[in-house]
């Protein structure tokens, strides 16, 4: 079930998701997330807005991590958190670029949720916003991140690091298309948990069409729903590279820790080795378009 992300070796393609503040799940935050995914030698996708610095990840295990980052109004913040995921040993940065504005989060609004004190930005800028009502998190970050986002910003990206950089958050082909021309190493089709826009698409909706644009020249990432070994098989029967996990880790991460997160990973790498087992694959290049039927295609043989 190996192979490879950017040329990194992990033993399945299947990948943590950047989700923020993992304290709020459990006391060792981050750092035993990246323990676990360090233990099954897959790659970990840390948040900008992680509770544990960048370099508290860093020291807790040897592994390959990329970093998520949004671009904030004040680019020095953005450039110095670059700069500190290089010198930490972080492979790539992974640009989310589907949140100008945060979504409206009801349940947030309704429990005005209160953004903690995110250690990254210590001696940059305060996130613990109060507002008089609503959600501190989305006041958070109406102040901070930058609405003008747009892909000359992917060029200002370029310009202050080495690093491979991943977009994420593309659900057409119009925008896969423009983010190969801004010269992106790779993309991650996400639609935010489903959290940014009600309506916009499944995830596995479009993932097809945006492989069929991309034609290879890079690596495409798929983001969302994953909850079970066979999502990851028709991720991969659709063209996706890898999978991205995001709330059953920190599900694992609340429940039981470091343990908690190895053990869901465990458990999708299990049903994805019988899936492929069952379906005639020894190995992941023998997972192919004719694995799966989508809806459409199924209404098709019908007629």
């Amino acid at each position: 079930m190996s192979t490879r992300i950017l040329g990194y070796p992990i033993s399945a393609p299947i990948m943590i998701a950047p989700t923020a503040m993992h304290m709020l799940a459990h006391p060792q935050g981050e750092t035993a997330t990246a323990k676990a995914a360090a233990a099954c030698n897959t790659i970990m996708i840390v948040s900008y807005m992680a509770s544990c610095t960048i370099e508290e990840v860093a020291s807790s295990c040897n592994a390959v991590r990329f970093l998520q980052i949004y671009v904030y109004k004040r680019r020095d913040v953005t450039a110095q958190i670059v700069k500190r995921a290089e010198k930490a040993g972080f492979k790539a940065i992974v640009l989310t670029v589907d949140v100008p504005k945060l979504g409206r989060r009801e349940a947030d609004i309704k429990n005005k949720m209160v953004s903690p004190q995110l250690r990254n930005f210590e001696g940059l800028f305060s996130t613990e916003v109060i507002p008089s009502e609503g959600s501190g998190v989305e006041a958070f970050a109406s102040s901070t991140f930058n609405a003008s986002l747009n892909w000359k910003d992917i060029e200002w990206l370029r310009s202050i690091t080495k690093l491979p950089i991943l977009v994420k958050g593309i659900l057409t082909r119009e925008d896969a298309l423009k983010a190969i021309e801004a010269g992106v190493d790779g993309i991650v089709v996400s639609n935010h948990g489903a959290r940014q826009l009600d309506y916009s698409p499944a995830t596995i909706t479009v993932l097809e069409e945006i492989v069929h644009v991309v034609g290879g020249r890079l690596p495409v990432l798929f983001d969302g729903g994953v909850r079970r070994g066979t999502d990851v098989f028709k991720a991969l029967a659709l063209g996706a590279q890898a999978v991205l996990i995001g709330r059953p880790v920190v599900y694992g991460l609340a429940a039981k820790g470091e343990d908690g997160v190895r053990k869901v990973i465990e458990m999708l790498k299990s049903g994805l080795e019988l899936t492929m087992a069952l379906s005639g694959c020894p190995t992941v290049n023998d997972i192919t378009r004719n694995h799966v039927r989508t809806e459409n295609e199924r209404l098709h043989s019908m007629l």
